[in-house]
């Protein structure tokens, strides 16, 4: 188990270096909270090997509410990443494990091994605040510097549904309300199932 833990704070370390010589990677969302899952990975894998206090409920509630979103977006909303623009370690690229590996690692993570019923019921709501402050991030950097990409031409919306100069405010505001919507139900289902799961965890 710490060595699963492990293995996913590697992938979230090596999918977001990229960020360190290029600081304007660090408004993606993805990378954001990739980062923030490594740490916790790390803390949880250690933990796990010596024996010590385990992440707290409610942030390893959220990173994997996030891991979800991550995932569903990187299948379902994005492109497929180019091999000749994405770096590769070990023969996979990046944003692969970024976007893919690292988050299904960590949703197993959290079925397998972590203890459940510990979630409070205003968790689900709470886990969501983080997406209105991204957004809010994301607008403020826009305004404050307008061609610090990191999109091509260097726009300085990471994702087009949230391109405020594509979208205009209606479609902004449109794209952000159905988004809240999806970040609510992943949030519930997390909440749930961690309700339906035996407390004990399944496995370790």
């Amino acid at each position: 188990m710490a060595l699963w833990r492990f293995a996913i704070a590697g992938f979230c370390f090596v999918g977001t270096y990229e960020a360190w010589s290029k600081p304007q990677f660090w408004v993606y969302f993805t990378f954001q909270t990739g980062f923030v899952l490594g740490i916790v990975m790390l803390w949880a894998g250690a933990a796990t090997l010596l024996k010590g206090i385990q992440p707290p409920a409610w942030p390893k509630g959220c990173l994997t509410v996030y891991a979800i979103v991550t995932a569903l977006v990187a299948f379902f909303l994005m492109p497929p990443d180019d091999p000749a623009y994405v770096p590769q370690v070990i023969g996979i690229m990046t944003n692969t494990m970024l976007h893919k590996i690292a988050p299904i690692m960590a949703v197993i993570d959290f079925v397998l091994f972590d203890p459940h019923r510990r979630f409070r019921w205003h968790y689900m709501f709470s886990w969501l605040a983080y997406f209105p402050a991204y957004l809010v991030f994301v607008l403020a950097r826009a305004t404050i510097w307008p061609g610090s990409g990191p999109a091509a031409g260097g726009s300085p919306y990471p994702y087009d549904f949230i391109n405020l100069d594509a979208l205009g405010w209606q479609g902004f505001g449109i794209s952000c309300g159905k988004l809240a919507i999806a970040f609510f139900v992943i949030s519930l289902v997390v909440w749930l199932l961690d309700r339906a799961l035996p407390s004990k965890a399944l496995l370790g």
